[in-house]
């Protein structure tokens, strides 16, 4: 993003009045000989999309464009972030009253997610989804990142079973990155909060396998550790002060003689053992593992993003993320942050009982129902699961199902590929 407008782009402004004629008067563009206008009726929430809806009808004509005028942080970052495609290659310029630290930092942080989750699973490997995260929040704050990853085998011997049992059918070893951002320098500073994000960085489904058609997007399954990465690395370049960790447990879910397979009982490190009644899935058996170890930091909050569940996504649609949580409060703060910052979020049930409703006469629990997307109530039923592992009765826990993570196809408001809806609202949780 550049400061001053430069020859042979289109200029955008926006305008409070109606689209005039010949424009479709319900339209929010109008485009002159001086350039474009985008028309603003209504509420905020009504006018960001809006500008969401201009921006995508703008990139079907150009790949460049000038913002003149007046137009505030968060019109700037719902154009910038509609107006591109799945390669990142559009430009914006700003006026240079418009490039305010918070918008070049979002759009810092939104570029960084989209452009991992954009790319091939071939250059996404566990290993490399890990390390692309430490070299860019280690290019943030070199001097506050430590880390450290267990990997393949080490897994297994260190107890992690659930990141080794899903990622042990591919040849490319699973990995957990555990990162400590750690701005005071103190070794004995409580740490305030951790994030969890799952990284299946390809998702076949194992032998539960999933049809080509949904397939095709599963390089999409490790959105949620983009994201938690993605929001850090946000609160960093915000002037976060809070020491943070983050956990990513990475690995591709594929078939081979040597895959984890339906009847098998892991047993993790709290005693817990369950029983693998489908290996589709296996987001929250490699999350299981992250809380765990989340929790032996004694945090404040623990907060897990993950594309987990299709029946999340039927709930509430592919513009909202689903939140869970037994944390009235932070349930509540969560909403309220997300309003705030315009990435659409709703809860959904979470109670005590959820935790028994994928019973196994041969373990504990198993990791979902034997049947089609695990049944009725499947998102709650699964973050019941993910309950089992986190301290305190859930205390202090915010489970983000990520539904809004991703586009198969471009939509009326956003480029085909990764959303990094989420980000701003996790950042802000971090302070």
């Amino acid at each position: 993003m550049s400061e001053n407008p430069t020859q042979g782009q289109l200029s955008v402004v926006l305008s409070t009045s109606p689209t005039p004629a010949p424009w479709n008067p319900n339209g929010p563009l109008s485009i002159t000989s001086e350039g474009a206008s985008i028309h603003l009726p209504g509420d905020t929430a009504t006018q960001l999309q809006q500008i969401k809806v201009a921006a995508r009808k703008l990139a079907t004509l150009t790949q460049r464009v000038s913002l003149q005028g007046n137009w505030n942080d968060d019109q700037c970052i719902a154009f910038c972030t509609s107006f591109n495609d799945a390669r990142l290659r559009y430009e914006v310029t700003f006026a240079e009253q418009q490039n305010t630290p918070a918008v070049s930092n979002a759009l810092r942080a939104h570029a960084f997610t989209v452009a991992l989750v954009n790319d091939t699973p071939q250059n996404v490997s566990p290993e490399a989804l890990a390390e692309r995260a430490v070299n860019w929040l280690t290019e943030l704050a070199p001097d506050a990142i430590s880390h450290k990853m267990i990997v393949g085998e080490e897994l297994k011997k260190a107890g992690w079973n659930g990141i080794y049992e899903v990622g042990r059918g591919s040849d490319r070893p699973p990995v957990l990155l555990d990162l400590d951002f750690n701005p005071g320098g103190d070794q004995d500073a409580p740490v305030h909060s951790v994030l969890v994000g799952k990284g299946i960085t390809f998702d076949s489904g194992g032998y539960s396998i999933k049809p080509s058609e949904g397939m095709l997007s599963m390089k999409c399954d490790m959105a949620g550790a983009a994201t938690v990465t993605g929001a850090l690395g946000l609160a960093i370049m915000n002037g976060l002060q809070q020491r943070t960790r983050l956990i990513l447990c990475c690995a591709e879910n594929l078939i081979s003689g040597h895959a984890y397979k339906l009847g098998d009982i892991i047993t993790y490190k709290n005693g817990l053992t369950v029983e693998v009644v489908n290996t589709d899935a296996e987001g929250r058996l490699v999350l299981a593992d992250g809380l765990l170890l989340a929790s032996e930091y004694q945090p404040r909050r623990i907060i897990d993003a993950a594309t987990l569940t299709g029946a999340a996504m039927v709930a509430v649609g592919s513009h909202y993320n689903a939140l869970f949580s037994r944390d009235d409060a932070l349930r509540a703060l969560a909403l309220q942050i997300a309003q705030e910052v315009h990435e659409p979020a709703w809860p959904l049930p979470l109670e005590a009982f959820h935790q028994d409703n994928c019973p196994s006469p041969y373990a504990d629990t198993a990791n979902s129902r034997p049947q089609k997307g695990g049944g009725a109530g499947g998102a709650s039923n699964a973050a019941g699961f993910l309950s089992r592992f986190v301290p305190n009765d859930g205390q202090g826990w915010l489970h983000v199902d990520l539904a809004a993570a991703f586009n198969s196809s471009g939509t009326d408001t956003q480029p085909a590929g990764a959303t990094a809806q989420g980000i701003r609202m996790l950042a802000n949780l971090l302070n």
